[in-house]
């Protein structure tokens, strides 16, 4: 039994703020972020992305500069996604295996200069395919499995080879996370980590992302037959349980806030540690209620990302990794 009001008054702790700092049940840092970042070719470029305001794609000086940034902010990792020009893209794809592409060139610079920051690798063909999906088409437009999952196994030892410490698979294609993990054992790259995108959501709110990789205007019908559908919940545990049976370290939920009660349910059922991507619509969505003078930037964009602890998250992907981790740190 426990007291009764007026013995008991709940709002006798909140009364100051270091009462409520003392009695915070959920903590969040700048260790909690993993900051996504997106490249482009070139020197000295920076070029803003019109839906996704306040980021911009940088060329690999820009990508160093940037960890450098991280690192000050005691972000721990941070997470690469190429703008790959028109020209390189492919049918196949077949730029994710050049070990000199925009991506293996950024993760290189990145591990010379920022050697204790963490860069995670998103492993999917759909930066590189000329018609935006994810993986390989048959000649009816249908992603075939098994010969994509081929070519995601040679994309991530090309991304370890460069210094890759998280390989990141974001395709959802079946069987893929063993087939990578025997492969990078077999390559003695026993210490690199596998954070698998387990539960992906064919969702509406990734329109600005495709806009940062350049695939929005290349991707032909959707991805609602590898991506999962937003009324399956069941169906994620079981995406969870068989990517950790092969051999992932960790899992993503994606997209973030919308589907907050599956990393609940997958932190719940498999106690192991569980990150959330705060999408591209989500971060444009809260960017649009500021311009419009619905909502401040700070408390919002923290109360966000505590909602993602709260719910079970070891960590956030979140495009206000370095906005939060300032406020963090003040």
């Amino acid at each position: 039994m426990t007291a009764q009001y007026p013995a008991l008054r709940l709002r006798r702790t909140r009364a100051s703020a270091w009462s409520r700092r003392l009695y915070a049940e959920t903590v969040l840092t700048p260790a909690d972020l993993i900051w996504p970042l997106f490249i482009a070719e070139g020197s000295g470029v920076e070029e803003p992305i019109a839906s996704l305001p306040g980021v911009s794609r940088w060329s690999v000086d820009g990508i160093v500069a940037r960890g450098r940034e991280a690192r000050d902010l005691g972000i721990p990792c941070i997470a690469l996604f190429p703008n790959t020009p028109g020209h390189l893209r492919s049918e196949k794809g077949e730029e994710a295996l050049n070990p000199d592409n925009l991506m293996c060139r950024a993760v290189r610079a990145l591990k010379d200069a920022v050697p204790e920051v963490g860069v995670l690798t998103d492993v999917a063909l759909d930066p590189y395919t000329s018609h935006g999906h994810d993986g390989l088409l048959d000649a009816a437009g249908y992603v075939l499995n098994d010969a994509t999952s081929d070519a995601l196994v040679g994309q991530a030892l090309n991304q370890a080879a460069a210094g890759s410490d998280i390989i990141a698979p974001s395709d959802m294609m079946d069987g893929r996370i063993g087939a990578i993990r025997e492969a990078l054992e077999g390559d003695s790259r026993h210490n690199v980590q596998i954070m698998s995108y387990a539960a992906k959501y064919a969702s509406a709110f990734y329109g600005p992302f495709r806009d940062a990789v350049g695939s929005r205007g290349l991707l032909k019908g959707d991805k609602k037959t590898y991506q999962m559908d937003s009324a399956n919940a069941e169906e994620a545990l079981r995406e969870v349980a068989l990517d950790l049976a092969e051999g992932a370290d960790s899992v993503i939920v994606k997209p973030g806030l919308p589907y907050l009660d599956i990393v609940a349910r997958v932190k719940a059922a498999f106690e192991v540690p569980v990150f959330a991507y705060q999408v591209s619509g989500e971060y444009a969505m809260i960017e649009a209620a500021v311009a419009a003078g619905a909502a401040e930037r700070d408390p919002m964009v923290l109360e966000t990302l505590m909602a993602f602890k709260r719910a079970g998250c070891s960590g956030v992907l979140t495009y206000h990794a370095a906005h939060a981790a300032r406020l963090l740190g003040a």
